[in-house]
């Protein structure tokens, strides 16, 4: 009976730490989001829940237990250090984020060029005044980072981190893939085809984190995606409009649907899904991004 909770080396199995997160960082969000929402209805800011504010305060209510979660769930269960977890201030962690940030903008640039060539996607520069657009771009960004943030803690944090060390990091990544997509099909016009880019954007984003072992590579790749897409070529970031209120460029897309994804947004069609697959295999072969020696080693198979 033993054999079903813990290992060969004695240590809880991956499945049941993965429940207990889930339970734990469920009740934490509960949790601070109640208190979070009180705090902030007191105060005022809760008067329009898009707004920036509201936006990156939700965020990182979610955020803290989706990494401090992680990090306890990762000392008690299996003896780690919080950098373990890849949040932590290493030697390379701008150096990853700067990477991710250029090659999310770059495989968003590309998803753009497919639409705009074989589609009818186009754009016209936001008749709005400057210090509005520079006002939008700042806040939109916050919003984005503390989200994607949040996003790469739950996802690529400590449900992938402890399955991928037990040896299942394929099922590891089927798993928060399919989970990425399914919280993302009530987006507005969310459709399947939708859906299915967005499980193949978490395939990306898994495979980005066992690239490097850090969380810092991932977040510049899904904060950029998110970014550049709403908020400099103003296009609908998974359905969302109400994130980027002045964007630098006004979208113009007459589809057709399949390709450009309209309403949706570009992660609605094959520019996309083209876009993400390019992106997926030169994030795989490239040669610059390697992981810490000592984060190899904490968050290998063979532990």
């Amino acid at each position: 009976m033993l054999s079903l909770f813990l290992n060969e080396r004695g240590e809880i199995r991956s499945g049941w730490r993965v429940a207990v997160f889930i339970l734990a960082f469920t009740f934490a969000a509960v949790l601070l989001g109640t208190l979070g929402q009180v705090t902030m209805s007191a105060i005022g800011i809760g008067a329009g829940q898009s707004s920036g504010t509201y936006l990156i305060i939700n965020a990182i209510l979610s955020l803290i237990p989706a990494i401090l979660i992680g990090w306890v769930c990762g000392r008690i269960f299996e003896h780690l250090p919080y950098r373990a977890l890849g949040a932590a201030f290493t030697e390379n962690w701008l150096k990853n984020w700067i990477a991710g940030a250029a090659i999310g903008s770059a495989t968003l640039g590309f998803a753009v060029i497919v639409a705009y060539t074989f589609g009818r996607l186009r754009f016209e520069i936001s008749a709005a005044n400057t210090p509005a657009i520079l006002s939008s771009l700042a806040i939109s960004f916050a919003v984005f980072a503390a989200a994607s943030a949040f996003e790469e803690a739950l996802f690529r944090g400590y449900i992938l981190q402890t399955f991928s060390r037990a040896g299942y990091a394929w099922l590891a990544i089927l798993l928060t893939s399919v989970f990425f997509g399914a919280v993302h099909f009530g987006n507005p016009n969310a459709s399947i085809f939708s859906t299915l880019n967005t499980i193949l954007a978490g395939v990306w984003f898994s495979i980005a984190y066992l690239k490097t072992r850090d969380l810092w590579f991932v977040w510049g790749l899904h904060l950029m995606w998110n970014w550049v897409q709403g908020s400099i070529f103003g296009i609908e970031v998974s359905g969302l409009t109400n994130i980027t209120t002045t964007p630098l460029l006004r979208e113009i897309d007459s589809g057709p649907t399949w390709l450009t994804g309209q309403t949706y947004g570009i992660e609605g069609g094959v520019a996309c899904t083209i876009a993400i697959t390019v992106s997926i295999v030169a994030v795989h072969f490239l040669p610059n991004l390697k992981p810490d020696e000592e984060l190899l080693a904490m968050t290998s198979a063979s532990r």
